[in-house]
């Protein structure tokens, strides 16, 4: 999974600070197939590869610098919304609605820590309706039909290859 997410990550639109990628989309489908352990450590594996240089973030980047740069909150809140993905499995199991809405919090909560995290790095030191607009505003949609699609390709696949 970590692979996936790299590979997503690699489909990038350059738009302003925060490129749009189909990285979250390999995050949703992540937890989507993997559950909310399995995919959490996914994540921590991606991040890690990254940290160590491997060009595996968006526009092929790598290094500790991408993770502390304006945009690594973003990269960081994966593994906060991978948590909201895991305690709402263990409380209210697989059900759909439950796992489409936590993996909506956990967008949110990414984008939370993520635009924090750049309201404070970014040499341009944005205010928050600023940081909202270049970095929030934009990828909503776009995230919420990745979380759908996520879903519906998990549900396919996981029926293809019968995973139990």
């Amino acid at each position: 999974m970590a692979v996936l997410i790299a590979a997503c990550a690699s489909i990038t639109v350059p738009i302003g600070p925060v490129p749009f990628t189909l990285q979250t989309f390999g995050v949703y489908c992540a937890l989507c197939l993997l559950g909310g352990k399995y995919g959490t450590i996914a994540f921590a594996v991606y991040l890690a590869i990254g940290a160590l240089g491997a060009p595996v973030f968006s526009g092929f980047a790598g290094g500790i610098g991408k993770l502390v740069g304006p945009t690594g909150g973003y990269l960081i809140g994966f593994l906060a919304a991978g948590l909201i993905y895991w305690a709402a499995e263990n409380l209210f199991g697989e059900k759909p609605a439950f796992a489409v809405g936590a993996m909506f919090l956990g967008m949110l909560v990414c984008y939370a820590f993520g635009t924090a995290w750049f309201m404070v790095v970014a040499p341009s030191k944005p205010g928050l309706l600023s940081a909202l607009g270049m970095c929030v505003f934009p990828y909503i949609l776009p995230d919420i039909a990745k979380i759908v699609c996520a879903y519906i390709f998990a549900k396919v696949l996981k029926k293809r290859l019968k995973f139990d």
